[in-house]
């Protein structure tokens, strides 16, 4: 018999009610990959480890807007290849060490440079995220970073090799939260793992995580900015949209992000509870690895994108919270597609049959398609669309195996050759500039999975990053809408928006284009029970 059933009725019900008043419960829909910032792109990381630093630039709340954040300003000359950051004074990390510039520094260094001693490559961490946003590591033709350094004790330097004029905004995304120097040198390679303790700046601190269950956070009572009003915030691990909406309406949790299109309508008319509809700031697509032989001829991937009815998809599974387009970005930033591009994906399986056969593949062709295990918001009942997607291939005679399997070996697997023939996957915006969607799939980096990595996209991922002002952003973007239009190797299936709910007594949860847990620590229960 446990502990908790010999306790006395009385105090299990005072016990318990302490805990809720003071406790915020998040359903997540899935379990970190890492802990340690800069080595992951996935968004169950993501949302533990914004509650857990700071980077240096911060965005007004519900927007994409800059603001300061470890920095309390930012410059840059001219050509806008060297930015000087001056840091807020008096931040201390959590384990009570200070930061200051030779933090930001050893934080950088250990992204960018493979030589880091303290990056620990050699032991399984990769930093790809900052050679997709960045064009390369130290060393690397491509790198966007030629030197950073410390100039004063709040003053930090970076000079780049070519200009980049959202250079502030790529560092104030969620990757890139500034870690005690002292807390990774003591964890070594274990650091931001269940084995050793993540030390970061921001609102909240880490007390435990238990895998395949939960983390336990607890406010910092120490934090430069608005403190959490919360004693702790626990973000459990709940795969399943449905079972996570049966928890919230049970009130076993306060809020969660995530759920099935399909709950909109339920969730509004529950009293218990409030819709949250989150912009649709990303993109979902069904991704063409052209390493494998039959991938690698367009003829191919054309029939391929000519026999996914990418519409008909979207209504079945979104209805009015989910749009198809033929492009990369979201709507917000359409400003930047070309007019020169059809606005949708042509369907048309008698001429994907008639490309097959051309291609030599008129007897069929067998491929596996790979989805997510847990919900992403662009995809956030990720199997019912990978069976749709297997059924209009299969009527045109390509014959699709559905795979799928544990989210942090999806994710590497994804790189690792041979990699996946068709996966499902995309991108959640995180910052309001074009290169963040392009870089983040034609970058260096961002190209392991396709093998799909042409000189003149890259030429133009150079140009669209120094370019200055909308106007001038368009046109170098326009061009890379139609290479990658025509090049059929990421597939855009839907631009989605997945509800989230929280209970009525959850007040100033603020979600915008860059997340729905951006800002957890302005969240103030009033009235819970």
């Amino acid at each position: 018999m446990s502990f908790r059933l010999l306790l006395p009725a009385a105090l299990l019900a005072a016990s318990t009610q302490a805990l809720a008043a003071g406790t915020l419960v998040y359903g997540a829909p899935g379990e970190p990959v890492t802990l340690d910032p800069g080595n992951a792109s996935d968004s169950p990381s993501l949302q533990v480890q914004t509650q857990l630093y700071d980077r240096l630039v911060n965005f007004k709340p519900g927007t994409s807007t800059p603001a300061p954040g470890l920095a309390l300003s930012w410059s840059a000359n001219p050509a806008a290849t060297v930015w000087t950051f001056k840091l807020r004074p008096g931040v201390k990390f959590h384990d009570g060490t200070a930061f200051d510039a030779d933090a930001v520094v050893f934080n950088v260094n250990r992204w960018w440079d493979p030589k880091a001693p303290t990056g620990f490559r050699t032991q399984g961490k990769t930093f790809e995220i900052w050679s997709d946003l960045l064009g390369g590591y130290r060393g690397d033709a491509g790198s966007v970073l030629k030197s950073v350094a410390k100039v004063d004790a709040l003053t930090v330097r970076f000079v780049l090799n070519k200009p980049f004029t959202a250079f502030p905004d790529v560092l104030g995304t969620d990757y890139f939260g500034v870690a005690s120097p002292a807390a990774v040198k003591k964890g070594g390679a274990s650091y931001g793992t269940p084995a050793s303790f993540p030390v970061g700046t921001g609102p909240y601190s880490f007390v435990s995580w238990k895998t395949g269950d939960r983390v336990v956070l607890k406010a910092n009572p120490g934090y430069w900015g608005s403190k959490s009003s919360v004693d702790s915030f626990v973000m459990r691990f709940i795969k399943d949209p449905a079972a996570r909406l049966n928890e919230l309406r049970a009130g076993t949790i306060d809020f969660a992000s995530g759920l099935s299109p399909d709950d909109a309508r339920s969730i509004k008319a529950d009293p218990r509870l409030r819709l949250v509809l989150p912009p649709a700031f990303n993109v979902g697509l069904l991704n063409l690895n052209t390493r494998n032989k039959a991938l690698s001829d367009p003829r191919v991937r054309q029939a391929i994108s000519l026999a996914v009815n990418k519409k008909e998809l979207v209504s079945a599974f979104y209805g009015d919270l989910g749009t198809s387009d033929a492009s990369l970005l979201p709507q917000a930033l359409g400003w930047a597609n070309s007019k020169k591009v059809p606005a949708d994906y042509p369907h048309d399986p008698a001429k994907a049959k008639a490309l097959l056969v051309a291609a030599g593949y008129g007897n069929g062709l067998t491929l596996e398609l790979w989805y997510p295990p847990i919900s992403r918001s662009y995809f956030p009942t990720p199997k019912p669309v990978a069976e749709g997607i297997a059924a209009d291939l299969s009527s045109v005679g390509i014959k699709v195996t559905l795979k799928t399997e544990d989210w942090a070996v999806y994710l590497k697997d994804r790189n690792r050759a041979p990699g996946f023939d068709l996966y499902l996957y995309g991108w959640s915006g995180d910052y309001g500039d074009p290169d963040n969607f392009y870089s983040a799939f034609y970058g260096d980096g961002g190209s392991d999975d396709s093998g799909y990595n042409p000189g003149q996209i890259q030429s133009l991922l150079v140009q669209g990053r120094g370019a200055v002002g909308q106007a001038a952003k368009a046109k170098v973007y326009a061009q890379l809408h139609e290479l990658t239009y025509a090049a059929n190797v990421r597939l855009p299936i839907v631009h989605g928006v997945a509800p989230a709910a929280a209970r009525t007594y959850v007040k100033n949860w603020i979600t915008g284009p860059l997340g729905v847990l951006e800002n957890v620590n302005l969240i103030r229960l009033e009235g819970k029970k």
